[in-house]
């Protein structure tokens, strides 16, 4: 028996004196209505309406019964308001894992925006390179910028992420400007060297795939270091452009080897799967795929 209808079906029949009446508010047929009461009566094992041919009535034990069937449905409909209430406005703790440079120069001020359009949300924020499990680290939401392996979380992409070949003005006129991939090889290289790739680069072009092995001067963890030894004019970096655009657009830095791309890196949202999408979850999602949609702001010419 469904319990749920049969109650609802009970109340509008006393509400409304009537089989017919009752299976046209909820859109059943006069025996089916017929059927929900009589399957609760069987269950209770007593009888909560009188019939007659154009009437029905509680019982003494139906009025009782009625009564407390009222506040039941109240009760179920207050607590469903409530959670669609809560999907509506969300609330609560939202917890993200995001990587160290994209969250201080990205993230950050596109997490503030979202504070203020929902301001019921408390966000707890953890930056960090580690690959953090995402499951295990209590994550609501982890942003990754890699080529993702296979998993049994669910990933959606957020942005693309070119990458420049470059370096300052004043190292290219002394040590001469590239114009080929090879070239790189008799200079000094800054390099990142905690890609799937190890530290090589790979350059493709018209004229096919190149790999680097960079004799570097410079090796670190984290690409805006990279990019400030760059400024200063100690060699040749391999940078998201999410981090070296700013130094790109006011001359600090100068990119070069044009014809040639490094592959482009992609920003993901990562969270484990469900069967209903937490609100808080999916809307912070959906804001940062149209905070970043098009092209991204740090490639943007000014």
């Amino acid at each position: 028996m469904d319990k749920l209808t049969s109650l609802r079906a009970f109340v509008k029949v006393v509400e409304l004196g009537s089989f017919s009446e009752a299976g046209r508010q909820l859109r059943l047929s006069r025996s089916a209505i017929s059927k929900y009461v009589g399957e609760l009566e069987q269950s209770l094992g007593v009888q909560l309406l009188n019939r007659t041919t154009r009437h029905a009535a509680p019982t003494e034990n139906g009025q009782a019964y009625f009564e407390r069937a009222l506040g039941v449905l109240a009760d179920l409909d207050a607590a469903d308001q409530a959670v669609a209430q809560a999907q509506a406005t969300p609330r609560g703790l939202l917890r993200v894992n995001a990587p160290m440079s994209f969250g201080t120069l990205r993230l950050g001020p596109a997490v503030a925006d979202f504070m203020a359009d929902y301001p019921e949300l408390q966000i707890h924020l953890v930056l960090s390179d580690d690959q953090l499990d995402p499951t295990q680290g209590g994550f609501d939401v982890t942003l990754r910028i890699a080529d993702l392996e296979s998993s049994s979380l669910i990933a959606r992409k957020i942005v693309g992420i070119d990458r420049a070949i470059c370096a300052s003005p004043d190292y290219l006129a002394g040590h001469g400007e590239p114009t080929t991939p090879a070239e790189l090889r008799k200079h000094a290289l800054l390099t990142y060297g905690f890609l799937l790739t190890g530290n090589q680069w790979k350059l493709t072009g018209k004229d096919g795939d190149h790999w680097i092995q960079p004799a570097w001067n410079l090796c670190a963890n984290n690409a805006e270091v990279l990019c400030d030894a760059a400024v200063k004019g100690r060699g040749v970096a391999l940078l998201p452009t999410f981090i070296a655009g700013r130094a790109l657009r006011d001359g600090r830095l100068r990119s070069f080897l044009s014809d040639y791309k490094a592959p482009p890196l992609t920003l993901y949202a990562i969270y484990p799967p469900t069967r209903h999408l937490a609100v808080k979850v999916r809307l912070f999602i959906d804001f940062l795929v149209a905070r970043f949609a098009g092209v991204p702001e740090w490639d943007a010419p000014s």
